[in-house]
Order: structure tokens, then C-alpha cells, then sequence
């Protein structure tokens, strides 16, 4: 703690000078974030400043003038920002759809390329991470005005030395400029750069993009019967682990179609403990309607470095995830976690506001 508090004190002494220098009389920059409304940064940003029309003042509703006490507005804001976050442990957090969409664990976001003739060449595989001897499906498409080889080819390499592992033909499929090939996942675990080649009026253009491939780490076994202990939601998760060690699970629950946490714990695994206990605290249900099933979705699993140096291993669960019908949840309370050392920061954070 007295490390922590050290670097907080170095980082609010460091904000204090700063904006001892913006309030100075050698400073002439206007504080406009303290007089703008919220709905008018978007439009006016859109417009130069010699087009920007500034509205006639309002007699009776001029906004109010920036406080005198600078510095400590912004330690209070602070203070009520990190209180609010700090009322959920960090193995419990509320999720919204967007941060859903963003923390997919193995989403391969398709990669294109832009073509002459405003085309493009795109690359898409299934996912970002496969498992040593799998199958990759490589689907490629071309928009172009260019005339395209009614083949291309696709090669696995490795980043450093640029050896080929793998290659296959992707052939035409359904609509034209629509290509698709496999490829197989039998090398080493790591991180390979997947070449994808076409002829466009006789010339080759390259599309290159990277993937990995992940070592067997076990398989997932369905769900456990949830429970409420306390003033949480207990979910267990049955993995078979291929070897003993340290494994961090991830997974997203759902209230219908809706996502309402992204929950996580870490335990060790061996061949006497396959079961890892996921917690969804009240403070993320206690206000949700339930009726029906709740789902659990997007399970990840790392198999964290046994050593300084060696990689992080992933593994998923099943693609459609797994439903589950909860117990009574009429117990669950939306009452803040205790945290006696975040509870000791948002205190420090707002003494020190009252000092300005």
C-alpha cells in the first residue's frame, strides 16, 4: 500500500503542476470544455472555425463560469469515477453490447486490400487462433475490374524466417471472385503469416495477414449446478486440462441476447480438480429481470506461463455456448464490493480535492 500511494502522490503532483501552469496569467488558452454543451463537440468539430456560427448570448440561461477551483473539480471527478468503477470487483463487471462485440476472445476481423479501380482483395478465415491439427477454411474475394486467374494460392509461413509450412489452392466457389481452400494446422504452436496470391491481368498481388496455432489443451465439459453463495452467483465450469497447471477462464454472461457481465477467475488444474467456479456478483444481476435461461458465452482459457518466458496457451469453449437455468436470485443485493484498498485511494483521491 505505501508503494501505491507513493505513485499515486507522484502522478497528482505532477497533475498539479500542469495545471498550475494552465491557470497562470502567461496562459491564455480558454477552458471551452467547462462552457460547451456535451451535444454540440460533434457538430462543431465537423465545421472550420471561420464557418462555425456562435449563438446570440441568452440573457436568462448563460452557462455557468468555470470554477474557480480548477484542480480540485477535476480530483473530485476523479474520485466519483473511480469510486463508481471500484463498486464492482474485478472478476465481476457490468458489459455492454459494444465492449460484448470487442472482448470476443478468437474473432478474426477480415483484412482487405485495396485494389486499382476502387477493388479490394479480401482475406477471411473462421477464426484467429486454431488448435494444432485442425483444419483452416482460408475464404478470399475480389472486387476488381481486373481480370483474375480462376485460382489462387494460399501458404502458411513463419514470421522470422519466411519458410513455407503449408499451401493449398483456393478454387472458385458459388459467386464469381468468391475463393475458397483448407488448409491444416499441423505445426508447432505460434504465430504464422497466412499468404494468399492472385493474378490480376497477369500480375501477382500478395494479401497477407497472421494467425496462430495453439497446443491441445483439453476440452470443455458443460456446466456444474449454478448456485447463490452470498451475494453471488456461482457458476461452475468443467474443463479436463491435458497438463497440471495455472488457467485463467473468461466467459460472457447473457440474460437472453442481452450481455450483462464479463466474468473471470484463475485456478490451478490438475487431474483431481477439473472444475472452475466463475462468480457473477449482485451487483451486475441484482437489477436484472430474469425469465428463462441465462447463457454463458465467448469461454476462454489460458494456460498462463509456467516460467518468465514461455507463451500464454488459449483454448475456447464451444461456439454456441451454454445455457443454464439459475436458481432463486431474489437474494442478490446491488450492494458494492468491499475492497478495503480501492475504498482507501477513492478516500486519499478525495482528500485531496478538499485540499484545493
Amino acid at each position: 500500500m505505501p508503494g501505491k500511494a507513493i505513485i499515486l502522490f507522484t502522478i497528482i503532483t505532477a497533475v498539479v503542476v500542469g495545471t498550475g501552469y494552465l491557470l497562470s496569467a502567461d496562459n491564455h488558452t480558454r477552458f471551452s470544455w467547462f462552457t460547451k454543451p456535451a451535444s454540440d463537440i460533434g457538430s462543431a468539430s465537423s465545421q472550420s472555425p471561420i464557418e462555425t456560427v456562435q449563438p446570440s448570448p441568452d440573457p436568462v440561461h448563460q452557462p455557468e463560469p468555470p470554477s474557480d477551483n480548477a484542480l480540485g473539480f477535476m480530483l473530485a471527478s476523479v474520485a466519483d469515477q473511480y469510486a463508481e468503477a471500484t463498486r464492482y470487483p474485478a472478476w465481476s463487471v457490468p458489459l455492454s453490447p459494444e465492449q460484448a462485440r470487442a472482448y470476443r476472445g478468437n474473432h478474426y476481423e477480415p483484412v482487405s486490400l485495396p485494389l486499382e479501380g476502387n477493388g479490394q482483395f479480401t482475406v477471411t478465415l473462421e477464426k484467429y487462433r486454431f488448435t494444432e491439427g485442425e483444419q483452416i477454411l482460408v475464404a478470399a474475394a475480389i472486387q476488381s475490374p481486373q481480370v483474375v486467374d480462376r485460382s489462387l494460392s494460399a501458404t502458411l509461413e513463419r514470421p522470422e524466417s519466411r519458410d513455407a509450412v503449408a499451401s493449398t489452392t483456393l478454387e472458385q466457389a458459388g459467386s464469381p471472385g468468391y475463393f475458397e481452400g483448407v488448409l491444416a494446422a499441423n505445426e508447432s504452436p505460434g504465430e504464422y503469416r497466412l499468404i494468399v496470391e492472385a493474378r490480376l491481368d497477369g500480375k501477382p498481388v500478395r494479401h497477407a495477414s497472421t494467425l496462430t496455432v495453439e497446443p491441445y489443451l483439453g476440452d470443455f465439459e458443460g456446466l456444474g449446478n449454478a448456485r447463490v453463495s452470498g451475494n453471488n452467483l456461482i457458476i461452475p465450469v468443467r474443463f479436463s486440462p491435458e497438463d497440471p497447471g495455472f488457467y485463467a477462464l473468461s466467459a460472457q454472461l447473457y440474460v437472453g441476447q442481452r450481455p450483462v457481465a464479463q466474468l473471470q477467475v484463475e485456478k490451478r488444474l490438475d487431474s483431481t480438480s477439473d472444475t472452475i467456479n466463475l462468480r457473477a456478483h449482485g451487483t451486475v444481476l441484482a437489477n436484472q429481470t430474469v425469465d428463462g435461461q441465462l447463457q454463458l458465452k465467448n469461454l476462454q482459457i489460458r494456460q498462463l506461463p509456467a516460467r518468465p518466458g514461455d507463451r500464454t496457451n488459449y483454448a475456447f469453449g464451444p461456439d454456441e455456448g451454454y445455457s443454464f437455468t439459475p436458481p432463486d436470485l431474489e437474494s442478490l443485493t446491488d450492494t458494492p464490493a468491499v475492497d478495503p484498498e480501492s475504498e482507501q485511494r477513492a478516500a486519499l483521491l478525495r482528500q485531496l480535492a478538499d485540499k484545493f
